[in-house]
């Protein structure tokens, strides 16, 4: 069962061998007095050939069944990725390429107005062209096993503000994050859980109803760095919670938009720091995903001789 076709077909030869030795008379020799004797050896040792030759050929096909399905997987991977990649890029190239072209010919008739709205929407393509990239780039470094994780002392409160910057224009002030002002330094990779950060926003922002809003809580329990993103949206489905952190799965149903690499990025993020990433129901009626990070942590007066 575990090795290729010779060393299968020696073994059912020295079965058959041992096999004479020592249970047919005279016993301790390889001889072979009477013809009964002489048929039931030959009929054991083509049972045996036989039985190796099967269980060879039953892996063989098994293996290229399992060859085949993980083929067919990737093709469907590599599909939905193509798909994906093609509506994400496409439309914000053409909100760029529109733009600029504006720009450029009617330059002086625009209002400063306009204008800015223009650059504005230049803007707001870039970025999300930006972001596309760095899911492809992050998701490489996930399976390459090449990411790193760089420990060093850091203010949650302020990352999360950071990151909130960031969605100042598409959030529309639906973002409320209270920081607790007791909070301890805690060592991680901020680069690292800056992303998880953003991702799970973004998710938020992009699956929830334009009247939602979104709850960042970050507090020290249990010795772990815990950080929960709740919403009061439409919330998932038990049946969909198991499938959320797959790459390249987006929940039926949703809006276009998205590749579906993000909330599988955040948990391989999350999980570098031996951490978990999981999803919740929320108070608030939606979804709550809930990041727990067993990393050390430290007030600001016990590192003064750090």
């Amino acid at each position: 069962m575990l090795f290729d076709i010779l060393p299968v077909m020696i073994a059912a030869v020295l079965s058959a061998i041992i096999w004479n030795v020592f249970f047919i008379p005279p016993l301790f020799t390889l001889h072979i007095e009477n013809a009964e004797d002489l048929l039931m050896f030959s009929m054991y040792f083509l049972v045996a050939l036989v039985n190796a030759v099967l269980s060879f050929k039953i892996r063989q096909a098994e293996t290229n069944s399992r060859d085949k399905e993980e083929k067919e997987n990737s093709i469907k991977l590599y599909n939905t990725l193509l798909n994906s990649l093609s509506h994400e890029m496409r439309t914000p190239l053409s909100t760029i390429i529109g733009s600029v072209d504006t720009l450029r010919e009617n330059n002086r008739n625009l209002s400063h107005e306009n204008r800015d709205e223009l650059l504005n929407q230049i803007d707001i393509a870039g970025c999300r062209l930006n972001r596309q990239v760095e899911n492809l780039l992050n998701m490489n470094r996930l399976e390459s096993g090449m990411l790193q994780v760089k420990m060093d002392w850091c203010d949650v409160n302020e990352l999360i503000f950071q990151v909130i910057q960031k969605f100042k224009v598409e959030s529309n002030d639906k973002i409320i994050f209270e920081p607790d002002e007791n909070l301890p330094l805690f060592k991680l990779d901020s680069g690292l859980i800056e992303q998880v950060i953003y991702n799970l926003i973004h998710n938020a922002i992009q699956y929830t109803p334009e009247s939602s809003i979104i709850i960042i809580e970050a507090k020290n329990q249990h010795d772990n760095c815990v950080i929960t993103v709740s919403d009061n949206g439409n919330g998932i489905l038990e049946s969909e919670r198991e499938f959320v952190f797959t790459k390249f799965y987006r929940l039926p149903n949703t809006k276009t938009g998205g590749t579906g690499l993000g909330l599988s990025i955040a948990k391989g993020f999350t999980e570098a720091h031996k951490g978990s990433l999981s999803l919740e129901d929320s108070q608030e009626g939606g979804a709550k995903f809930k990041i727990v990070l067993p990393v050390e942590a430290s007030f600001i007066n016990n590192l003064k001789n750090e």
